[in-house]
């Protein structure tokens, strides 16, 4: 268990990421989003709370592998069943992302919120079912999984958010020439 002692401080930092930036998207969506319908919540539920399951899916991963186990087998379930669950999930977001009537989503966001994330969890599962027999190049593996799903977490965070805020601007913006008094007609 020597190969998992040398990845505790990387599993520490990523954990203590991921927890940290969950709390903060929340406040940030809850800052930003305001007042908005039912339709544009459909949109950004269908980007935001992913990139809340992959931050917990870095954290999840973190926390199992800081834990004193004895042999690799049990983390390699744990982390296992985490990475086929992530990947149902983010083929269920394929799935809705596709379906969804608010927003066409571009080449960027099919890459960022559908593919790589998709990568993302796959790999963890593949690095947990080589982890019994390969646990140093595993761990590898794992980690780079863990490290790209917070890396885009963040990257999708702040596409999301300043999506939310020009929305926002955009119709203050209307808000604001409606409020104007209308200008004085021209004398010909």
């Amino acid at each position: 268990m020597h190969d998992f002692a040398a990845w505790s401080n990387f599993y520490v930092i990523i954990g203590s990421s991921a927890a940290a930036l969950t709390g903060l998207l929340f406040i940030v969506i809850t800052l930003v989003v305001g007042d908005r319908t039912r339709s544009t919540s459909e949109g950004i539920a269908t980007y935001t709370t992913p990139t809340i399951v992959h931050f917990c899916a870095a954290l999840f991963v973190a926390a199992v592998l800081c834990a004193p186990w004895s042999a690799p087998l049990g983390p390699a379930i744990a982390v296992g069943a985490g990475g086929l669950f992530g990947s149902a999930y983010v083929a269920y977001i394929i799935y809705r992302q596709s379906r969804q009537t608010v927003y066409e989503p571009d080449v960027d966001d099919w890459v960022f919120f559908s593919i790589l994330p998709l990568i993302g969890h796959v790999t963890i599962l593949v690095g947990a079912l080589l982890l019994p027999a390969f646990t140093a190049n595993a761990l590898f593996v794992i980690g780079a999984a863990v490290l790209l799903l917070i890396l885009l977490g963040i990257r999708n965070a702040w596409d999301v958010v300043t999506y939310i805020a020009s929305g926002r601007v955009g119709e203050d913006q209307k808000r604001a020439r409606k409020s104007e008094p209308a200008a004085p007609a021209r004398k010909k």
